[in-house]
């Protein structure tokens, strides 16, 4: 099925212009902050951050885990998904095969291996946020994570194990899961070959 083959990086511009784009998050955190009013001294105070590291990540200098960039967007009273939005006018329907874009969570030190599919692009006007996530072997999220919400998830293929709170469970093809956001997670592949997860949750927080 051609739902469960990640676009190549050739199969897509849209693609180039979300990887790896360190300036262009710095700008949305900024404006955020600006926006709320907020010093940089504030801001990293609540992300548990230092000023000059935050400066940088601004700047596009550097780039955040991605539990600070939760803690981050906590803070901005925002969510991840905002970052990374694609403004391109006229809100779709209908998201073809090797057009969606694609993040990798490389750039952000944290989640090796791991590559995120839009389902549904990022959009304000959406009470869901949906992903496929894309798990090379030997590749795990950043985590335990926490925040707002609830999440399903199910396993298209390759082999997963998801880490809820204290306890572990290992899932597979046709596999499928749901939990509370609130509660700490996590995954990984325990396979030896790339894994794929078709993943909802609301409100949209990445």
């Amino acid at each position: 099925m051609n739902m469960l083959k990640p676009p190549s990086p050739s199969d897509s511009s849209r693609e180039d212009r979300i990887h790896s784009n360190p300036v262009r998050l710095g700008a949305r955190l900024k404006l955020a902050r600006q926006t709320r009013g907020l010093t940089l001294k504030a801001l990293a105070q609540a992300a548990e951050c230092s000023e000059s590291l935050l400066s940088k990540i601004e700047n596009g200098k550097a780039s955040p885990s991605l539990p600070m960039l939760h803690r981050l967007v906590r803070a901005l009273d925002s969510n991840i998904g905002w970052m990374f939005e694609e403004t391109d006018g006229e809100e779709g329907v209908v998201f073809r095969a090797g057009t969606r874009p694609l993040i990798t969570l490389d750039p952000l030190r944290r989640g090796e291996g791991i590559s995120l599919e839009r389902v549904i692009p990022y959009s304000a006007g959406h009470l869901l946020q949906c992903n496929i996530h894309h798990i090379d072997a030997g590749g795990q999220s950043a985590g335990p994570i926490q925040h707002v919400g609830e999440e399903v998830g199910y396993v298209l293929v390759g082999e997963i194990e998801l880490m809820i709170d204290d306890k572990t469970f290992r899932l597979s093809a046709g596999d499928t899961f749901v939990f509370n956001s609130e509660l700490a997670h996590w995954y990984r592949n325990v396979g030896t070959e790339r894994a794929s997860i078709f993943w909802v949750n609301t409100p949209p927080t990445f």
